[in-house]
């Protein structure tokens, strides 16, 4: 029987504990779980409710640490869509992709073009630039918000 996704990054997240020389708790394994298990963007208030669903007593400021060290580690990524909120996302397994983003409602949407990407390699290596990163946001309304 193979892992589950989440199950697999709850491992790597304990190995990065245990390299930091970091406590491994419950805590911090519970919310890094319903983070991994998450398939949204989302902040910190709505891990939090999440979290708090099963574990009234974990706080803000634990669910804060726990989400920054995911970040510094490269288990989690921080975005901004243009709504004044930090949103966390899980570090795609499949690869690059980019997001439509509703400025209506709010809603994100995850896609991959590999035209998109092929052509932004080749513009920037046609004018002697090496990407090491990128992010494509294209904002403007969703169907739901267009009707």
């Amino acid at each position: 029987m193979t892992k589950s996704r989440a199950a697999v990054k709850i491992e790597e997240f304990k190995k990065v504990l245990e390299s930091r020389g970091l406590k491994s708790t419950q805590q911090r394994h519970f919310i890094a779980e319903t983070f991994f298990k998450t398939n949204t963007h989302v902040s910190l208030d709505e891990l939090l409710k999440k979290v708090k669903r099963k574990t009234p007593n974990i706080g803000y400021a634990t669910v804060y640490r726990t989400m920054k060290l995911l970040t510094e580690t490269g288990l989690a990524m921080e975005r901004q869509f243009g709504d004044g909120q930090t949103r966390f996302e899980n570090v795609p397994q499949d690869g690059h992709h980019d997001h439509l983003i509703c400025i209506k409602c709010s809603k994100i949407v995850e896609f991959q073009n590999q035209t998109i990407e092929d052509l932004q390699s080749e513009t920037a290596r046609e004018m002697g630039f090496k990407v090491v990163r990128h992010k494509l946001e294209l904002y403007g309304y969703c169907k739901g918000c267009c009707s």
